[in-house]
């Protein structure tokens, strides 16, 4: 079976290039990442051509052919949770990097991942420098803010916005993005409380000095804790807060769980199961502040999964395929 072939932009471990694989319908040819560390986990689970190079020095006509453009552009320019500096940060440029590419390759679909502040960032300006961007070049766009713990079945309040460009008509309006399902998976799904780790993982009285505060303030296993610098935040949702890309710094981005073994923080690996990769996706040996950097920065690849069916589903419907349009019979 033919598959849409796919390029992806700031790659990072794949989460996005997976969530499309998984539905069969497509492969990714080529792929970009600039960090070495995030390209070694990378390669460790695809076979794709991946270029470690930052994407300013990249030509696109080295590039293959393509059908799909995955772009996952860095987010911290745009986040609540960074300076929100936008498009006058250095990582905030990158959407026009991305765009070189689309102009160049003119592919079938585009798809943006960022967070969900992007559309109003600078009240408005920013996402309406990208939407004219992507017109400009005759995209149509629909796009929509998505949540985790709504259309994934994934205990992550993760919340953020997919731009869905189309050079077709009848594709984009074939196109719905997928309804929300009920979340079923839970907390003890994701994150063992019974097994015995290695004691790095672990906060005790010996090791910190605000210990008693996190004995008094978790107290349960159906829920996540972040120690807020002076006080225990509770997640009353039952859900894994937002995973950042500096969590494995320390601080109070660090999610806590009460175990039998004691209290103690995620794994790399139950952070990778709190976005949704399988459990055979392979973690090199790498530092574990790596592995968490890798995964805060990564997508909730069951969500990825159902937007590429609803994508697959209108390109197969506007009888597009493999970037060949064909004469209905």
């Amino acid at each position: 079976m033919n598959k849409y072939r796919m390029a992806s932009l700031f790659a990072g471990v794949g989460g996005l290039d997976l969530g499309f694989e998984l539905t069969g319908k497509f492969k990714t040819v080529w792929a970009n990442e600039f960090d070495v560390r995030a390209a070694q986990t990378y390669k460790a689970n695809f076979e794709s051509t991946l270029v470690v190079e930052d994407i300013h020095n990249l030509d696109p006509a080295d590039a293959p052919d393509f059908d799909i453009l995955l772009a996952g552009f860095p987010c911290q320019a745009f986040s609540v949770a960074g300076y929100r500096k936008g498009f006058e940060d250095d990582r905030g440029d990158l959407f026009f990097e991305a765009l070189r590419f689309i102009k160049a390759k003119q592919p079938e679909v585009v798809l943006l991942e960022n967070v969900k502040n992007l559309v109003g960032h600078d009240n408005g300006n920013t996402f309406k420098v990208i939407r004219e961007a992507l017109e400009a070049h005759d995209y149509f766009l629909k796009y929509q803010v998505l949540n985790a713990k709504e259309y994934g079945n994934t205990p992550q309040n993760r919340e953020r916005i997919y731009v869905i460009g189309f050079k077709n008509k009848e594709a984009f309006k074939n196109f719905v993005f997928p309804m929300p399902i009920p979340l079923e998976k839970s907390l003890k799904d994701i994150i063992d409380f019974d097994k015995e780790l290695d004691e790095k993982y672990y906060y005790t009285k010996e090791k910190h000095t605000f210990y008693d505060k996190l004995e008094n303030g978790i107290s349960s296993q159906d829920t996540i804790y972040q120690w807020r610098r002076q006080y225990v935040r509770e997640n009353k949702n039952g859900v894994v807060p937002t995973l950042t890309a500096n969590m494995g710094t320390g601080g109070h981005n660090v999610p806590l769980v009460k175990t039998s073994n004691g209290i103690r923080k995620l794994t790399p690996r139950e952070c990778f199961n709190a976005q949704g990769f399988p459990s055979d996706f392979i973690l090199p040996e790498l530092a574990n502040s790596h592995l968490y950097k890798q995964a805060g920065n990564s997508v909730v690849v069951p969500v990825i999964k159902r937007i590429a069916e609803q994508i697959s589903l209108a390109l197969e419907e506007a009888n597009i395929t493999q970037g060949r349009v064909l004469e209905k019979r």
